[in-house]
């Protein structure tokens, strides 16, 4: 009785065992983030087999087949009953979207100015010549986007620190455009992908794909030639588990190996310069938290000694070299005095109302509000250090250059802090609490101190955005080549400013800059609260008019001394006597 007892238990207890030794399924969330990872390989995919379909058909077929394996991931990631089946369909993704970005690089590699700028710089440093503060005019023009500055003119010149050009040299064999810098910047975002990839706890690596690779964006930027794609892909190890760095006193292997990472990307493109402070502010109050501040001191000198130790060997030839040029030539985006461009504050001035006298002041907000969110940073680690890498480039929005490029390409260090820095990871992280700061109104003072904090950023915008322009300006002739293109406009110009003006102007049809027209006849300068009659020539010789009825045409006027917009819309209207009306 008892041996048929344990003969009928026996399988019983062999089925539990079994389904104990069962593979764990994947979690849902897993699955669709690898879904839509996949799906995200397909934007934009289509331009580039159709470009490639025409003349590469090799590119084509590899395409063709990127189709096939998304397709194929799609279903495999909605079946499988194994996490580690899905984490293999992961790299399955990671490897067809490298696939993809390299074929659109195939096919698109000529690049913008800032790629042939990084080109040009690469050859004048191979022939041994110098390469900060030459301009190159030839190397624009032809679909080549221009920089105009508010003095009237362009930056011509390399403005960003020597890394990429470095990196872009030994590739100068592929002699075609902008295409060996973006060489360097594809593959180092595909690199850095898949280092982010690898780094991410295992079902978080989709999420790398997605954000470095899908929906086309950074690849974009990549194969146009951006040096802050460089200095993304450097940034990715610093930015991975940042919390952690220094922890227990010692910065080891890997927190040398993310300090040399941070110099690195210090040295190819000027953003790691914002995000810098932040990460140090950060990575000190973690060890105060955890060891004091006189042990936590220590760690972070280290880690910013190293950091700028690596930069300066980058930079050391141009130093020594070309020192005058190389300092003016790497903080040129700070002080060139580019005309305002970007989807940020200053849109209200340049779309949304006629100007304004107070331009500088949007430079003034920016600074002020990244100085502001550093200090919150600093009080308030614990609630706000998981936003670390994202708080810097909230400045930008105030900026006079506010491109969304400026988030967008920085976007995947926001996912590996989010992965990797969660808020439990600043539990312990040391917070300054002087005595007006913790009392029993602590609550009311806190409150106080950080509208305090940001109240000079905000007073700054304000006095930028409610600028008025100091020029009246009224199209009063107009010259044609043809019913279809303008070679002269004559304006009067009224200056309502206690200041002499010098304008440049030019007409814009879109949200872009156009060229600036130059000055025929009448004084370069209007005196204060003067009105004078000026003729001003498009710089092609003739401005084509819209096509498209309705077309919007803005005539604006630049200044540099002081910095100030004065826009006017006008309607170019082929009437016999060659008048032209005033919009409006």
């Amino acid at each position: 009785m008892h041996l048929a007892e344990t003969q009928l238990a026996a399988p019983g207890r062999r089925t539990q065992s079994a389904v104990s030794a069962a593979p764990e399924p994947p979690a849902q969330w897993h699955r669709v983030l690898t879904l839509l990872a996949d799906v995200s390989l397909f934007i934009g995919t289509r331009t580039v087999w159709t470009q490639a379909a025409s003349h590469r058909l090799p590119v084509a077929a590899v395409i063709s087949l990127c189709y096939a394996s998304i397709l194929v991931c799609g279903v495999l990631t909605l079946v499988v009953r194994r996490a580690r089946s899905l984490a293999r369909l992961d790299l399955c993704v990671l490897v067809t979207a490298v696939a993809l970005a390299l074929c659109a690089w195939a096919m698109d590699h000529a690049g913008s100015d800032e790629a042939l700028l990084t080109t040009q710089a690469a050859h004048e440093l191979v022939k041994g010549h110098a390469v900060y503060g030459q301009p190159w005019p030839w190397l624009f023009g032809h679909g080549i986007a221009l920089t105009p500055t508010i003095t009237g003119g362009y930056d011509f010149t390399y403005g960003y620190p020597p890394l990429t050009p470095l990196l872009t040299a030994p590739l100068l064999w592929l002699h075609h455009g902008g295409a060996p810098a973006t060489a360097v910047s594809t593959g180092a975002l595909v690199v850095g992908t898949v280092v982010l990839w690898r780094m991410l706890p295992a079902p978080w690596r989709s999420a790398a794909t997605m954000a470095c690779l899908g929906f086309g964006l950074l690849p974009t930027y990549a194969r146009l030639g951006y040096p802050a794609i460089t200095a993304l892909a450097l940034l990715i190890p610093v930015v991975v588990r940042w919390p952690r760095i220094g922890r227990g006193g010692r910065l080891g292997p890997a927190g040398v190996a993310r300090a040399a990472c941070l110099g690195a990307a210090c040295a190819a493109q000027q953003l790691p310069w914002f995000l810098g402070p932040f990460l140090l502010a950060g990575i000190y109050a973690m060890r105060r938290g955890e060891l004091g501040g006189r042990a936590a001191t220590p760690v972070v000198l280290r880690f910013v000694g190293i950091a700028a130790t690596v930069w300066l060997l980058i930079n050391t030839y141009f130093v020594v070299s070309e020192p005058g040029t190389w300092i003016t030539g790497i903080a040129l985006p700070l002080t060139q005095g580019a005309t305002l461009h970007g989807q940020g504050l200053g849109d209200v001035s340049l779309y949304f109302t006629d100007g304004s006298d107070r331009l500088d002041w949007y430079g003034h907000a920016s600074l002020l509000l990244a100085a502001a969110l550093l200090a919150l940073l600093v009080l308030f680690m614990r609630r706000l250090g998981p936003a670390a890498t994202v708080l810097p480039w909230c400045a930008f929005y105030l900026a006079t250059r506010s491109q969304d490029g400026y988030y967008l390409m920085m976007t995947p260090l926001w996912l590996a802090a989010a992965v990797t820095a969660p808020p439990s990871e600043f539990v312990r992280a040391w917070q300054p609490r002087p005595r007006p700061l913790s009392g029993p109104h602590r609550r009311t003072a806190l409150v106080a101190t950080s509208a305090l904090l940001v109240s000079p950023a905000l007073v700054s915008a304000a006095v930028a955005v409610t600028g008025s322009p100091p020029l009246q300006m009224r199209v009063a002739a107009v010259r044609r080549v043809s019913a279809d293109f303008v070679s002269r406009l004559t304006l009067r110009v009224t200056n309502v400013d206690d200041t002499a003006l010098t304008p440049h102007f030019m007409l814009t049809t879109n949200q872009g800059s156009g060229k600036y027209w130059s000055l025929v006849r009448g004084p370069a300068t209007v005196p204060a609260h003067s009105t004078v009659r000026m003729e001003i020539r498009p710089a092609d010789g003739k401005y084509p008019l819209p096509v498209k009825p309705g077309t919007r045409i803005r005539l604006r006027a630049f200044t540099a001394t002081p910095q100030t917009l004065s826009s006017t819309d006008v309607q170019l209207v082929d009437h016999g006597d060659s008048r032209a009306h005033q919009a409006g």
